[in-house]
């Protein structure tokens, strides 16, 4: 959402606050075999934009990148 000002599409979403729960690879695809982007490590929070098919699409903010990883990862992120 803080980019639509400056980016168009067709529908905008805010980032679901998570933390990494367990060691997982943050991915350039869904596929589990697709490139590693970073290894995210327990801890690490992750700003999720959808989730489908087991996997969490979103950001890793510590690294400053997007991907994909496995859902059951993920933990909600406490108040």
């Amino acid at each position: 959402m803080r980019l639509a000002d400056r980016v168009f599409a067709p529908h905008y979403a805010a980032p679901v606050l998570m933390v990494i729960a367990r060691e997982t690879p943050l991915r350039a695809a869904r596929d589990g075999d697709s490139d590693v982007r970073a290894a995210l490590v327990p801890g690490d929070v992750f700003e999720v934009f959808e989730l489908a098919g087991g996997n969490a699409w979103g950001k890793a903010p510590g690294c400053g990148l997007v991907g994909y990883l496995d859902e059951t990862a993920l933990v909600r992120a406490s108040s």
